[in-house]
């Protein structure tokens, strides 16, 4: 039986764009697997000033800030989720596996 190892890394951050005069930016998830990373946007966007970087989380108590870290702790579960049953069936991970496994997607069989 072959085990494949592989770490990953998820990190949720705020992406200021060129033009950017104020307001509320678009939420990235960025997984890196093995060196090789991917940065996908959840559809979501926040207040900069009200964002902690380093926790890659939204701050304070309010049911809107509280439904967003949920979303995002929903999302990082989802990876991991999908981390496991790739190495479970022995499947290679990569940023574009682990995305489309968390997303439902899956390589159909050729047979």
């Amino acid at each position: 039986m072959l085990v494949i190892m592989s770490n990953f890394h998820l990190l949720f951050y705020i992406r200021k764009q060129k033009n950017y005069k104020g307001g509320a930016m678009p939420i990235y998830m960025r997984i890196t697997v093995s060196g090789k990373r991917v940065d996908i946007s959840i559809g979501r966007d926040y207040d900069p000033a009200k964002w902690n970087n380093h926790a890659g989380r939204a701050i304070g108590t309010k049911e809107e800030i509280k439904a967003l870290n949920n979303y995002l702790d929903g999302l990082q579960t989802k990876l991991r989720n999908a981390h496991q049953v790739l190495i479970d069936s022995n499947q290679q991970v990569t940023t574009e596996s682990l995305h489309n496994s968390s997303q439902g997607r899956t390589k159909k069989a050729v047979s």
